[in-house]
């Protein structure tokens, strides 16, 4: 009986990790190898803006180097990147990278490798990069614009504000997300982020990993970080936080996490000396562990008596529009 089980559970997780190398029916596939689209935009620019079903992008193996911008759309978009391994982002084959910063256009929007302004949509096993770096200051990898938006088995890289999850309900499920500078960052989307890998880099003597703006006590803004790991990639011991509050009604909550000691034992910090914004945040943890999670806390922080579901974030109606098989 045992070894049935055991034979099941082994068989079900096999089943799981699968591959994705080839292009699902009805796809607009994007090939560096003489594929009908040559680059990610021009697949997206043959995408009907009007058209209610759902619509799907496969994109080949290699490096894409070109910024792309996805409009609002009518129906469901999905963008599948080919992978040795669904359940994961260490298999993927893709990566879309663009270098450019806030100095070169009008607002960090325009700074991202990838600008998704669709509703609705779900990306798969995409590397997305911005190698701009420490002298670019803002520039974005993923500016994610829009309400239902499902990000599963990414990478997201960058150095300064990777990911902008501006506005409505979004997830980051198994995904990578790097960078030095208040990297995860925003001001009226609600965000899950579970089982993601949230990796600091070398940076000033002192950074944040989220810098949240909700800006009223009506913004329905909320960061989630669930069940995931803060990894500190070589740097100095308590030289990051887990947060400072853009604007004074911040709210992020980091829930059992594994933080690594990179995490200054005040866990939290003010946006600036002269500007606080502390006086009305939420900015709490519950049952996080690792030596980040050890430490007096800043007094304008709390610690949490239970987790938060992702019904609370994303709505009791979340796993219409959820993959839930990247949720457990």
């Amino acid at each position: 009986m045992v070894k049935s089980i055991v034979v099941s559970f082994l068989f079900a997780v096999t089943a799981l990790a699968a591959s994705r190398m080839t292009a699902p029916a009805g796809a607009l596939v994007v090939s560096k190898s003489g594929g009908r689209y040559s680059t990610v935009s021009a697949a997206v620019k043959a995408l009907s803006t009007t058209k209610t079903e759902t619509q799907t992008i496969f994109i080949e193996g290699g490096t894409y180097d070109e910024q792309v911008y996805i409009p609002p759309l009518a129906g469901k978009l999905i963008i599948y990147g080919q992978t040795d391994d669904t359940t994961s982002y260490t298999g993927n084959r893709v990566k879309i990278t663009h270098s450019i910063k806030l100095s070169d256009v009008s607002n960090d929007d325009e700074t991202a490798t990838v600008r998704n302004h669709t509703p609705n949509s779900s990306f798969y096993n995409l590397n997305i990069a911005n190698p701009c770096g420490q002298a670019c200051h803002q520039a974005l990898a993923v500016s994610a614009f829009a309400g239902n938006q499902g990000y599963y088995g990414c990478q997201f890289t960058g150095y300064q504000d990777t990911l902008l999850a501006q506005t409505g309900n979004q997830i980051y499920s198994k995904t990578l997300i790097e960078g030095a500078v208040d990297f995860i960052f925003g001001q009226h989307a609600r965000a899950w982020f579970q089982d993601c890998d949230i990796r600091v880099l070398q940076g000033p003597k002192s950074a944040s990993i989220t810098a949240n703006g909700r800006s009223s006590e009506s913004d329905q803004s909320y960061f989630v970080i669930h069940k995931s790991t803060v990894s500190g990639n070589g740097v100095p011991a308590g030289t990051y936080y887990l947060g400072r509050p853009w604007s004074k009604f911040a709210r992020v909550i980091f829930q059992l996490t594994s933080l690594s000691d990179a995490i200054n034992p005040a866990g939290w910090t003010q946006w600036s000396t002269s500007q606080p914004n502390t006086e009305s945040v939420t900015l709490a943890e519950y049952d996080n562990s690792g030596a980040g999670a050890k430490g007096t806390r800043a007094s304008f922080s709390k610690k949490l008596s239970q987790p938060l579901s992702i019904s609370t974030i994303l709505g009791s109606d979340w796993n219409r529009w959820v993959d839930t098989s990247y949720v457990s």
